[in-house]
């Protein structure tokens, strides 16, 4: 793993996280999930608004997703071996993005929050709650399959934002709109891969979802966070590179 390029770009892809077989395992369970909404797999006429979202679903594929080895060895070079929480399963929700040219309605740059402030999920430059933010691909993901677009190098400047607000915080979508217009003048990376791929990215990162989905099938992807309770020390004493990319930003 290229540490540094973490620390400099804010993300880094796993590349065969987890087996093909188990991603094929895992879309299998999304689309039982998507049955309550009335949307079938082979009914493309189902298909009928650009993104609907269900909870990750729990199972031995998902199961075996989290726990790979690959991702348990890059949590603990990331953040630390003992410092986030082992979770059964993947977690967080799936946004399944269909084929479409109609607006899904949740575009929109912003960095994730780990708590709910009243009226978005909040963060605080500490990073409490969140060591990083995982994208799991359990599909395809090719550059007109809507992908997850990344702001690189965005992070340390989320961070100069949230100091001033200190412990208590603010929203994610309120750091993106106090940042300088020059931020999003940044080189893009998008969230592209193979089914079984995994983006690690900075808790900080900027990052929005496109559209439109110009592709051939839906695209599956869990957007789990890698809890840690306590947050990271900004002191200079925390040899985790994603707190130490924090206090590059903060210096």
């Amino acid at each position: 793993m290229d540490v540094d390029a973490f620390v400099r770009d804010g993300f880094v892809a796993v590349r065969g996280a987890f087996e093909p077989e188990t991603a094929a395992g895992c879309r299998r369970l999304i689309w039982e999930a998507l049955a309550e909404h009335g949307i079938s797999e082979p009914d493309r006429s189902t298909w009928a608004r650009p993104c609907v979202h269900v909870d990750c679903p729990e199972g031995a594929p998902f199961t075996a997703a989290g726990a790979s080895p690959a991702l348990v060895e890059a949590y603990d070079t990331l953040i630390g071996p003992g410092r986030w929480t082992r979770r059964t399963g993947v977690g967080g929700s799936v946004p399944v993005r269909f084929p479409s040219e109609e607006y899904p309605g949740d575009v929109g740059h912003h960095i994730e929050g780990n708590w709910w402030g009243g009226d978005e999920y909040w963060t605080n430059v500490r990073s409490r709650g969140r060591g990083l933010l995982a994208l799991f691909l359990f599909s395809d993901v090719g550059p007109d399959d809507a992908p997850t677009r990344l702001v690189v190098g965005s992070h340390p400047y989320a961070a100069r934002v949230l100091a001033p607000a200190g412990e208590a915080g603010m929203g994610g979508g309120a750091v993106a709109e106090r940042l300088q217009a020059s931020v999003f003048c940044r080189r893009t990376a998008e969230a592209t891969g193979r089914a079984g791929d995994v983006y690690l990215c900075h808790p900080f990162i900027v990052h929005t979802a496109t559209w439109p989905h110009r592709g051939t099938t839906p695209r599956m992807l869990a957007q789990p966070g890698v809890d840690v309770p306590d947050g990271f020390v900004l002191d200079g004493t925390d040899p985790s590179p994603v707190a130490r990319a924090i206090v590059a930003g903060l210096g």
